[in-house]
């Protein structure tokens, strides 16, 4: 048997290399990534703030500081994964020298 590759063959392997690049840059996106951290460690903190005791709020001079870092925290990471849904990464461009395959 021949290991040989068609053109077609080679020009769609390529393709859908290309197309799981793509996919992988998107799941990996800085800002998705940073939004979920922000939002999960906001749930947490604003949850510590709501239940500060008296105490807790004492040593801040009454302010209930966990409870508004935690609502920072979850502004910035809900703006953080909204940027992502409304402006997606766009898919990258084919190559200028790359002519597509002749049927």
């Amino acid at each position: 048997m021949s290991d040989h590759y068609s053109d077609r063959d080679v020009q769609r392997e390529v393709t859908e290399l290309e197309k799981n690049s793509a996919t992988a840059a998107r799941l990996f996106d800085i800002r998705r990534i940073i939004g979920g951290l922000f939002v999960v460690y906001g749930v947490i903190v604003t949850v510590a703030g709501l239940t500060a005791s008296d105490t807790d709020r004492a040593k801040t001079q009454g302010i209930n500081i966990n409870l508004w870092t935690g609502l920072g925290m979850l502004a910035l990471g809900l703006f953080f994964l909204a940027w992502l849904w409304l402006r997606p990464l766009a898919p990258p461009a084919p190559a200028s020298g790359e002519e597509e395959p002749a049927e």
